[in-house]
């Protein structure tokens, strides 16, 4: 039996599926203009307004993925890294931007430890994003996967000190390196849809602090940790029993 000859795609059809795909990369693209402002925020004071930038770079970094996805970017426009873009934009919302707030806002050590804390973030994470295997084939993230802008917020909304803010970043700075695996929510194949669901509920609770900060209440705070802590036990058990 002859196999038919599959019709070509309509003009129109094609060109509006190029202009959706460029539509979805100008999306992602516009995260680097968010950062700006969130810059500019940062060189003023205005440390609420930074986060609150910093917040909307993380929600077009979390949807445009499926964006992407629906148009089926890479078929349509093969010439053009969609994922370098992507890589571009969150190394500067997720690590650059947080490491300058980190530092505005007087939450690292003075002096030469203050240095070795952003040296840390900055180069561990650069390390992170240009690993091949960053993100595995079975959608995990291997090492701990830069988080500094939510790590960022918790520090300057629960007022650490300096060391204990230098504790923490050497572990997570340590952790990019680790061979374990964390949880990728919108793509694992464990729990997702809880992890979906906490997730929705983590957002819930957060972007009325992140709204409110400086002056977001400690229990609300305190609350919204409950999801970090369970991305962390999840992720390490799924490790420790091999389900990963």
């Amino acid at each position: 039996m002859v196999a038919r000859p599959q019709p070509a795609e309509a003009p129109l059809a094609g060109t509006l599926r190029i202009t959706a795909a460029w539509g979805v990369h100008l999306f992602t693209a516009s995260g680097a203009v968010v950062a700006f402002l969130a810059w500019r925020a940062i060189a003023a004071g205005r440390f609420g307004d930074a986060f609150r930038w910093l917040a909307v770079a993380m929600f077009i970094d979390c949807v445009d993925g499926t964006f992407a996805r629906a148009v089926e970017v890479k078929r349509v426009l093969p010439w053009f890294d969609g994922t370098k873009l992507d890589d571009i934009i969150d190394y500067l919302t997720y690590v650059f931007l947080p490491v300058v707030l980190l530092h505005e806002a007087h939450l690292l050590p003075d002096g030469d430890r203050g240095l070795l804390c952003a040296a840390a973030i900055l180069l561990a994470s650069a390390y992170g994003f240009c690993r091949t295997d960053a993100k595995t084939a079975d959608h995990y993230f291997r090492g701990f996967p830069s988080y500094w802008n939510v790590f960022a917020f918790y520090a300057f909304a629960l007022r650490l000190s300096s060391q204990a803010t230098a504790i923490w970043i050497l572990a997570f700075a340590a952790l990019v390196f680790a061979p374990l695996k964390f949880l990728y929510p919108s793509r694992a194949p464990h729990f997702r849809r809880l992890s979906l669901g906490l997730g929705a509920a983590w957002g819930a609770v957060t972007i009325p602090a992140v709204w409110m900060t400086p002056d977001a209440p400690a229990a609300l705070v305190w609350a919204s940790l409950l999801y970090p802590a369970y991305y962390g036990g999840i992720s390490l058990w799924l490790q420790a029993t091999g389900r990963t």
